[in-house]
C-alpha cells in the first residue's frame, strides 16, 4: 500500500470514528429507551420465535403479538406498581412530617421500653440520653425520607418525559422483534473482530441479561413482595413502599431486606408487640432470607453467576451513573468486562509458544 492509499485509509477511519461518536452523542437522550428495548427484546426473543413459527411470513403481525405479550406480562404491572408506589411515598412522607405522627413519637415509645443497661451502653459512645439519640436518628430518617420524596415528586413532574421515553421504547421494541436478526447480522459484519469472539460476547450479553432479569430482579421482586405482604398483614404503614425498598436492598449480600424488617421487628418488640415482632423475625429469616439461596441458583446458571461483591458494586455503580437503567446495565457491563478480558487472556495464551521439555545432556564416552 503506497503513501496515498495509507493517507486515504487513515482519513476514512478518522471520519468513521468522528461520525460514529457524533451519532452516539445524538442518541444520548434516548439511551434508556434503547437499552430497555434491547433488554426486553433479548428476554422475549424465544417467545417471539415461537409466535413467528405459528405465523410464517407475517413478521409484522408476529412482532405486534410479541409486543402485546410483553406489555401484558411486564410493562402494565410495572406501571401500576410505579403509580401506587409514588402515591404511597407521598402519603407516607406527609404522615411522617406532620405534627400528629412524627418520628419523635416512635422514638419515645422505643425509649420507654428500652432497658436501663442499654442507655448505659450508649453513654460509652457519647450518647448521653434520649434527646441526643432522637436528634441523630431523626436527622438520618428525615434526610432519607427527603431523598425518597424528592425522587417521587420528580417522577410525578416528569410524566410527559416518561411517556415519551415509554412510547419510544415500545416503538423500538417492535423493530427489535421484526428486524433484530438483520441488525445483529450487520453488526457482526461491521465490527472488526473474529466471528467466534463476537459470538461469545453476544452469547455472554444474552445470558447475563437473562440471568440479571430472571435471577437478580426476580429474587428482588419475590423478596420485596413477601416483605410488603408481611408488612400489610401486620398493619405496618407503607407496605408497598417498604416492599420496594426491600427489593432494592436484596442486592446486598447476606443482609439485604433484613435492613428494613430487622429494625421494624426490634421496634415491635420494644413497644410491646411481641407476637408481631416474633412473626416478623420468623418470616424474615425463614422465608424472605431463604428466597435468595433457593431461587438464585435455579434462575441463574453457575456459568453466568458473578461474585456477590461484583454484583453489588456494578449495580450501585450502574444506579449512580444511569439511574434505574443501571439496575441491569451495571451487571451487564461488568459481565462483558470479565468476558472480553477472558477472551484476551485466552488469545494471549494461545499465541504463546509452548516450551518444549529440556533434553537431558548427552553423556560423553
Amino acid at each position: 500500500m503506497n503513501s496515498q492509499e495509507t493517507l486515504q485509509s487513515r482519513a476514512f477511519i478518522a471520519a468513521l470514528i468522528a461520525v460514529t461518536i457524533g451519532f452516539f452523542i445524538l442518541l444520548e437522550p434516548f439511551y434508556s429507551a434503547i437499552f430497555w428495548a434491547a433488554t426486553l427484546a433479548v428476554l422475549f426473543w424465544p417467545i417471539h420465535q415461537k409466535i413467528l413459527r405459528r405465523m410464517p411470513g407475517r413478521t409484522n403481525l408476529a412482532s405486534v403479538t410479541t409486543l402485546l405479550v410483553c406489555t401484558l406480562i411486564v410493562i402494565i404491572p410495572l406501571v401500576l406498581v410505579g403509580i401506587s408506589l409514588v402515591q404511597e411515598v407521598l402519603s407516607f412522607y406527609g404522615r411522617m412530617t406532620s405534627g400528629g405522627n412524627s418520628f419523635d413519637q416512635y422514638l419515645q415509645q422505643i425509649s420507654d421500653a428500652t432497658p436501663e443497661w442499654v442507655w448505659q451502653w450508649l453513654n460509652r459512645f457519647g450518647l448521653d440520653g434520649l434527646d441526643e439519640v432522637q436528634q441523630k436518628m431523626a436527622e438520618v430518617a428525615t434526610q432519607a425520607l427527603s431523598v425518597v420524596y424528592t425522587r417521587a415528586v420528580n417522577i410525578g413532574q416528569n410524566t410527559m418525559q416518561f411517556a415519551i421515553s415509554f412510547f419510544l421504547m415500545m416503538y423500538l421494541l417492535f423493530f427489535c422483534f421484526r428486524d433484530g436478526a438483520h441488525i445483529m447480522g450487520h453488526m457482526r459484519r461491521a465490527i472488526p473482530m473474529q466471528k467466534d469472539h463476537l459470538g461469545n460476547l453476544a452469547n455472554k450479553f444474552t445470558s447475563v441479561v437473562k440471568a440479571t432479569i430472571k435471577g437478580n430482579i426476580t429474587v428482588a421482586a419475590v423478596q420485596g413482595s413477601l416483605g410488603g405482604l408481611m408488612f400489610l398483614a401486620l398493619g405496618i404503614q407503607g407496605p408497598m413502599m417498604w416492599g420496594v425498598v426491600m427489593a432494592f436492598l436484596s442486592l446486598l449480600p447476606a443482609v439485604g431486606a433484613g435492613l428494613v424488617w430487622g429494625p421494624v421487628a426490634i421496634y415491635l418488640l420494644a413497644t410491646g408487640s411481641i407476637v408481631k415482632g416474633i412473626i416478623m423475625i420468623v418470616v424474615g429469616v425463614g422465608v424472605i432470607g431463604l428466597v435468595d439461596n433457593i431461587l438464585r441458583p435455579i434462575l441463574v446458571g453457575k456459568e453466568t453467576k458473578m461474585p456477590d461483591y461484583l454484583v453489588l458494586l456494578s449495580t450501585l455503580g450502574g444506579l449512580s451513573l444511569f439511574g434505574l437503567t443501571g439496575f441491569v446495565a451495571g451487571p451487564v457491563i461488568a459481565a462483558l468486562f470479565i468476558a472480553i478480558w477472558a477472551l484476551f487472556i485466552n488469545r494471549k495464551e494461545d499465541r504463546e509458544p509452548v516450551a518444549s521439555p529440556a533434553k537431558p545432556p548427552s553423556q560423553g564416552h
